[in-house]
């Protein structure tokens, strides 16, 4: 007969010794009583916490359905976010920051200016390359370069105290859109679909809108998913390009389509019966799901042609040059997505396919006079008239808007004597729409435009704030991975609570 202790781990074999038996359970038995004491005293450790000492709170997700819409952490008058970036780094100080100082020491290099930025020796002083002048009822300065924005400030609320960790465009466009400067980490419409769903449910919960020249220097990244589950990174496409292989084959019917789709639905869910817990597959079965469902809505959402000529004309698609008749389009799409109830919509003003430098985007290091004014051309109108169309809709009463770049420019011109280096320590953005105070300006920059001066303002508590006005706790928004609660602001950010209404 075999001996049967062979077949047994060393650690069953010692609990065969009866002496190491009742020393083992003896520890056990102590072990317990410890556990129970500590646990009187409330030394126990609870569940994970956040940095901030909070309990996470993470959404109830079904991995078969992961896009349901769920409720926000707080009450909150914004359901759904339009967020326009702009790649390349506006000149505030050209744009919505007036600094008169600039205009007196125009040409002069006072004392505290750095020799040496970004991308080599400074220069001097350099006055705004356009003249500023009071708009709306608020009387806010706002340059001659964006006249189209500037005639909706009285409802906006700026960002003038704006800073960020970086002064590189592939880490600035990642640390404003994903919180970190390194890829692999959610985008902000990952984590807020990730939090709330989406309402719609015949379209993608979040929309990227790429720029008609291409994608913006961090690519995709400024709209993945990252860690979170792959179903709330954005989907990418453009009024010209729409989403790929929708289309049926000819060689089908809509009747043959159809059937071909509930065979596979009932395969799917047969399958998944099989793997109730698989979330990845349930995840893949959804997307294939909402593929299907887009076959009818994004046809319906992109018939730009059914819009009336006065849209068109006001949003600029039959002026300017081809790049702001396409980007105009873009903005007619995103209203479009908006009113459909898509939660969050990515609207990118630039892209970076071959270093930009003022002609794919905003970052003008060389001839500013030229290459804002190129940009400006393609960007004002169309974005204007899209807030404008959502204001006269009744949209912005639930749509936050949300206008922002990496960071700013120097006051100073390069060494070079036609444009400004990058400026990491001081720049604007502006928020619109639902919970947003109108007509308000919080923080300032120095009396250059140089660097944050009263109220400084990171990048985490410009994304904490948006988070807040969507109703979501950002301390609180986490997603484990790799043994810590992560959330977009890392451990940093405090909420704005003065832009508020």
């Amino acid at each position: 007969m075999d001996n049967l202790a062979e077949h047994i781990s060393s650690h069953g074999r010692a609990l065969l010794n009866r002496r190491d038996f009742l020393r083992q359970s003896g520890m056990a038995m102590g072990g317990i009583g410890l556990t129970q004491l500590l646990a009187q005293d409330g030394l126990l450790a609870s569940d994970n916490l956040t940095v901030s000492g909070k309990t996470p709170i993470r959404p109830q997700i079904d991995p078969n359905n992961p896009y349901t819409p769920r409720a926000s952490h707080f009450p909150a008058a914004a359901k759904q976010v339009l967020v326009i970036y702009c790649p390349g780094a506006v000149s505030h100080v050209d744009t919505f920051d007036y600094k008169p100082e600039l205009t007196r020491f125009h040409g002069k290099k006072p004392p505290g200016i750095p020799q040496v930025t970004f991308e080599g020796p400074t220069g001097n002083i350099a006055k705004p390359f356009w003249d500023f002048r009071p708009r709306g009822k608020s009387g806010k300065m706002v340059s001659d370069l964006l006249p189209h924005l500037g005639g909706m400030v009285d409802d906006f609320s700026f960002f003038h105290s704006l800073n960020t960790q970086t002064s590189a465009h592939p880490q600035g466009e990642n640390f404003f859109n994903t919180g970190f400067t390194m890829e692999g980490f959610p985008s902000f419409g990952g984590w807020v679909t990730y939090a709330l769903g989406t309402e719609n449910q015949e379209l993608p919960a979040f929309v990227a809108i790429n720029d008609p020249r291409g994608m913006a220097r961090s690519g995709k990244n400024n709209f993945g998913n990252g860690f979170l589950p792959a179903a709330y990174q954005g989907t990418d496409f453009n009024a010209k390009n729409p989403p790929s292989n929708l289309a049926r084959p000819n060689r089908y019917s809509p009747t043959d389509d159809k059937r071909t789709v509930d065979l596979l639905n009932r395969l799917n869910s047969k399958h998944l019966e099989g793997y109730p817990d698989d979330a990845d597959l349930a995840g893949r079965i959804a997307s294939y799901e909402l593929a299907g469902k887009m076959q009818v809505s994004v046809p319906d959402v992109m018939g730009l042609s059914h819009e009336p000529e006065s849209i068109h004309k006001e949003y600029g698609t039959d002026s300017g040059s081809n790049t702001k008749r396409e980007y105009a389009k873009n903005c007619i799409l995103a209203r479009r997505l908006v009113e459909k109830g898509v939660r969050v919509v990515q609207l990118f003003n630039g892209s970076d396919p071959s270093g930009g430098n003022g002609i794919t985007n905003w970052d003008s290091h060389n001839e500013i006079l030229k290459t804002h004014a190129m940009q400006a051309e393609i960007m004002d109108q169309p974005t204007a008239a899209l807030i404008h169309d959502l204001k006269r809709r009744g949209l912005l009463d639930q749509t936050l808007v949300v206008w922002c770049t990496e960071f700013g420019r120097m006051p100073f011109l390069q060494a070079n004597g036609t444009g400004r280096d990058h400026n990491p320590d001081a720049f604007t953005c502006f928020l619109a729409g639902a919970g947003v105070k109108k007509g308000f300006s919080y923080g300032e920059s120095d009396e250059f435009g140089f660097k944050a001066a009263v109220d400084p303002t990171s990048v985490y508590d410009f994304n904490a704030t948006v988070l807040r006005l969507l109703g979501l706790d950002h301390e609180r928004l986490t997603y484990y991975h790799n043994g810590l609660e992560r959330r977009l602001t890392n451990v940093h950010g405090q909420v704005v609570k003065e832009v508020m209404a």
